[in-house]
């Protein structure tokens, strides 16, 4: 009686410490997964922001004063079917003027007795052609028509959005190619943990003829099931995280679009599975070359 409730004590042992040595797997892989979501997040949205701050970037074009608003809005629709053009606005010479006695506080046709303000279109561009090679040859074929006056864009500004976007951008890749580096190392070594306390079944197993592949089956069942729960953790995580982010900035809905939060879950997910399954994968080949002599020396 006394030797089988010692025995089902060392059971319950070692099943609470199976237990919690996956507790503490599945914690470890969520806070992982978090921070790999987080820059898949960001690379994801700064990919975003580019096109955005790009798209935000005008080109004003100048039209003649002799230009009809017919003429006007016949030369705004074959801009916009060109394939640099994101969005144009006709600002007619009325309209140009309320907004400058609006700026100014005073009306300048009242000392020079006319309209000085000549009517534009503002084009914003496509985001792949805000640029400054793009941009010379886009002024260079609208300079050509008759009814465009003059151009103006801010060359500078644009180089340097491009410029920093583009440092951003690699600074982002580079975290990105670390921490999955730092992530793999992380999520290794607590599943090899994990399968070190079931070296010696491993053993036992192997001696009494189980094939590799039955032995490491369980393992990673429990591999991708501990990866499947940490990617679910992760995600409700970052979705607080995220939609807290847009109610104290609901302007951000422009740059984090559904298809930036579903492929960062996708990402998740995809890591977190592929990552467990193959560290349990290693971990128990590793033990399974072993000899006896071997498992007693680690």
């Amino acid at each position: 009686m006394h030797l089988n409730e010692t025995m089902s004590k060392k059971k319950r042992k070692t099943r609470n410490r199976r237990g919690m040595q996956v507790v503490t797997l599945c914690i470890s892989t969520t806070m992982v997964l978090i921070l790999l979501g987080m820059v898949v997040f960001f690379v994801l949205s700064a990919r975003n922001l580019s096109a955005h701050m790009k798209e935000h970037l005008t080109m004003t074009v100048m039209l003649k004063d002799s230009v009809s608003v017919n003429d006007a809005h016949l030369l705004c629709r074959d801009l916009y079917h060109r394939p640099y053009s994101h969005n144009i606005d006709y600002i007619s010479k009325e309209q140009a003027q309320r907004e400058q006695i609006k700026e100014l506080g005073s009306d300048p046709t009242e000392f020079l007795g006319f309209n000085p303000f000549p009517a534009t279109l503002e084009i914003q561009l496509a985001s792949d052609y805000a640029n400054s090679d793009s941009l010379k040859w886009i002024a260079k074929e609208i300079r050509k028509d008759d009814r465009v006056s003059d151009l103006t864009y801010m060359e500078d500004l644009m180089d340097r959005v491009n410029a920093n976007l583009s440092r951003i951008s690699i600074i982002l890749l580079v975290l990105a190619v670390l921490l999955t580096f730092v992530s793999f190392s992380l999520i290794s070594n607590t599943v090899r943990l994990s399968v070190y306390a079931r070296r010696f079944v491993i053993h036992t197993m192997k001696l009494v003829g189980a094939s590799w592949g039955f032995i490491r089956r369980p393992f990673l069942k429990q591999a991708m099931l501990v990866g499947l729960i940490a990617a679910i953790l992760a995600n409700i995580t970052l979705g607080a995280g995220i939609y807290g982010l847009y109610m104290t900035q609901p302007g951000l809905l422009d740059i984090i679009t559904w298809e930036v939060l579903a492929l960062t879950a996708g990402a998740v997910f995809l890591f977190g599975i592929i990552i467990t399954l193959f560290c349990a994968w290693l971990a128990v080949n590793k033990f399974l070359r072993m000899t006896a002599s071997e498992l007693y020396k680690i």
